[in-house]
Order: C-alpha cells, then sequence, then structure tokens
C-alpha cells in the first residue's frame, strides 16, 4: 500500500493535464490596403516626376514647376504618414507575436513539468499488482470503475501530453520564425521611411529656390498669371453659353434651333452616382476645385477653378464618366480641345486634349474614350468639371 500515495498523485495530473492546452489565435493586422495605398502614391509621385522633368525642360514658367512640386511633396508628406502608420502596424505585430512566444514558453515549460511527472509516476507505479490493489482498495464500486478507467487509459494520456508538447514546441518555433521576419520587414520599412523623408526635404529645397526665382521676378510671373485668368475665363464663358443654351431649351451646332428636351431619366440616374464615378483619367489631382490664392504671392487670387486637373502621362486616354451625348467639341487657347458632354440637367467638361474620338451628337457610354491627353507647356493634365444646370460641381465629391 505504500505505492498508493503515488498512484493517487497521478490521478490529478491526467484530469488536468488535458486543460492546460489553451488556443491563442493569430490576429496579425492586414496590412494591405496600407501597402495598395503606398503602391498608388508612388504611382501618381512618378507621373509628377516627370511631369516636373518635361516642365524644366520645355517650359519657362516656374509657377507650373512650383505646382507641380508641391503637389508633389504634398504626396511625399502622406508617404511618409503611411510609413509611419505601417511601422506602428508591424510593432503592434511584434509585441503581439512576443507575447505569444512568451505564453506559448510558459505552455511548453508547464507541459515539460507534467508530462515528466506523468513518466515518473507511472514508472513507480508500473507493477500491475500494486493497480491490482488500488483498484480493491476502492470504497465503493463507482470509485473502483474510475480507478480503473483511469489506469486503463493512462498510455492514451501519456501519447496525448507527449502530442501536445510535440505541438507547443512545433508552434512556439514558428512564432520565432515570424517574429524574425516582421523585424526584418520592419528595418526595411524603416530604412524606406528614412529615405523618403530626406527626399521630400530635397524637394523643399528645390521648391524655395523656385520660389527665389518667382519674388526675383514677380512682374514677369503676374503677367503669366494674368494670361491665365484670361483663359480660364474664356473658358468659363464658352461652357456657360453652351450649357445656358441648352438648359433654355435650343440645340447649337446647326441643328436650326429645334428643342432638345432634357432626358429626366438621364439625369436621375447620373444623381444617384454621386461619388460613384468614374475618374476621367488615372493619375493625382494637382489643382482642386473652388478659389484659391497664389502659393507664393499670398495676397494675390487665383483665377476660380469651376474643376479639377488631374496630372497623367503624355498620350493618356480620357474617358467619359457616365453615360450622355457629346453637345459640343470646343477649341480654346489654353485648353487645346474640349469635350463637353450631357448627361440630361448635368454636364462634364473634359479639356487639354490633342485628339478626340467622338463628335457632336453622339451617344456615348461609361467609360468610353473621349481622346488622348495633350502636352501643353510642358504639362500633360486633364482638365475637368461637372455642372449642375449651370452651377459648377466639385467633381472630387462626384468621383470615386
Amino acid at each position: 500500500m505504500k505505492h498508493f500515495p503515488a498512484l493517487k498523485a497521478l490521478v490529478p495530473l491526467l484530469l488536468t493535464g488535458a486543460a492546460l492546452l489553451v488556443a491563442f489565435p493569430s490576429a496579425a493586422q492586414d496590412v494591405s490596403a496600407q501597402q495598395a495605398r503606398k503602391a498608388r502614391l508612388e504611382k501618381e509621385m512618378a507621373v509628377l516626376d516627370r511631369q516636373i522633368s518635361d516642365t524644366r525642360a520645355k517650359s519657362r514658367s516656374a509657377l507650373s514647376q512650383l505646382e507641380l512640386s508641391r503637389k508633389k511633396v504634398s504626396l511625399q508628406r502622406e508617404m511618409v504618414v503611411q510609413s509611419d502608420r505601417q511601422i506602428r502596424i508591424y510593432n503592434d505585430e511584434i509585441y503581439r507575436h512576443q507575447r505569444q512566444i512568451n505564453e506559448l514558453q510558459r505552455r511548453v515549460d508547464t507541459l515539460s513539468a507534467y508530462y515528466s511527472r506523468l513518466v515518473r509516476a507511472a514508472y513507480r507505479n508500473r507493477d500491475t499488482r500494486v493497480w491490482y490493489m488500488y483498484i480493491i482498495a476502492s470504497d465503493n464500486l463507482g470509485q473502483g470503475l474510475r480507478r480503473y478507467s483511469y489506469f486503463k487509459n493512462l498510455s492514451n494520456n501519456l501519447k496525448e501530453q507527449a502530442t501536445r508538447l510535440r505541438e507547443t514546441r512545433e508552434e512556439l518555433e514558428l512564432e520565432k520564425l515570424e517574429l524574425q521576419k516582421l523585424k526584418g520587414e520592419s528595418e526595411v520599412l524603416r530604412a524606406g521611411r528614412k529615405a523618403e523623408q530626406e527626399r521630400l526635404e530635397k524637394q523643399q529645397a528645390a521648391d524655395q529656390k523656385i520660389v527665389n526665382d518667382l519674388n526675383r521676378n514677380r512682374r514677369k510671373y503676374e503677367q503669366e498669371l494674368a494670361s491665365k485668368r484670361r483663359q480660364v475665363e474664356a473658358l468659363n464663358r464658352e461652357i456657360q453659353r453652351i450649357i445656358a443654351a441648352a438648359m433654355g431649351g435650343n440645340s447649337s451646332g446647326g441643328s436650326g434651333g429645334r428643342k432638345m428636351e432634357i432626358d429626366k431619366t438621364l439625369s436621375a440616374e447620373f444623381s444617384k452616382n454621386r461619388g460613384k464615378l468614374p475618374w476621367p483619367a488615372d493619375g493625382p489631382v494637382t489643382s482642386r476645385f473652388g478659389q484659391h490664392y497664389h502659393s507664393v504671392f499670398t495676397n494675390v487670387k487665383l483665377p476660380f477653378n469651376n474643376g479639377i486637373d488631374i496630372a497623367v502621362s503624355p498620350s493618356s486616354k480620357v474617358c467619359a464618366v457616365f453615360d450622355g451625348v457629346v453637345k459640343q467639341i470646343v477649341v480654346l487657347p489654353g485648353y487645346n480641345q474640349c469635350v463637353l458632354v450631357q448627361h440630361g440637367s448635368y454636364f462634364s467638361l473634359y479639356c487639354k486634349l490633342r485628339s478626340t474620338s467622338v463628335k457632336a451628337g453622339e451617344k456615348i457610354r461609361t467609360g468610353q474614350q473621349l481622346g488622348t491627353v495633350d502636352t501643353i507647356g510642358g504639362t500633360t493634365q486633364v482638365h475637368f468639371e461637372i455642372w449642375k444646370g449651370q452651377t459648377a460641381q466639385n467633381p472630387e465629391q462626384w468621383l470615386r
């Protein structure tokens, strides 16, 4: 009977050993969205880099260079912010994995201790006569059956604990490998962030040189600005004239003054797609809707922008944002060819085109190519506007 205390100690080990394995699910944060955003910023900066280079080579306009450069600086700052966000995500993941490793190590230590005690207890009680006497000494039949069940399953429990111990050790090693991988990726990201910060500072220094040049030649650039203002005003007058004629019920372009009905169904469909329209071209917005002031001569108002300007690669396609009818194609100084598309009581305008692939009166579909963009004064940009009747809209509130 002297072996009975060891056998009694074995029973709780068998009961509690199964409860040691606790699930710790991996919930690694998904950084794919951040990476996609960063890739898009890199693509937009590549477009701006080319435009800045072309502008420097083909145009004497320091103002155009500064506008592009300022946009690039804005994107670079956003890149740094994105990198900081990713670094924080990696830091959180590294911290989480380190905690997981610590917990797994504790589990390995506990499982090892329990397994060792099970093995020692089983070894001490390897004499089957002792097992038999321990069962016979039970207080009642139920206790005897339970003791018999424990002994019968001892071999299985030992195997199960050995398996759990092995699997936990394997999981621990995998976590350690994942931690090293995360640390390596984090270091690469930190190095990229540092390089981006250096490029940002370099670009800001280049901007300052342009600003100094503008200040030295203020009169010249004020004249350039006045010329740009006249071009914008000419565009606005022409578009407002065409839209007023369309909304007034008269067609233009040689249709003999025939009455034209406003397509109310198309108007309603266009309105429903606010915030969902596809972009007319792929690139960063370099000039936004509304009233702005000169970036250097801060007391000078720039011409009111009835739309947005999108920097694109040379010869890029320009596509319709919605179903409609080509109302008119006009040619204006500074804007080259412009295509005005009517969508019931709404209108979309696409300017600075080198060529057009549609004609007035033609019905078009969403995404259909209207033409290709032109390079004017060293810059390759699409000027895009949306009108509700005779009221200009902010295109960025309509585009997805």
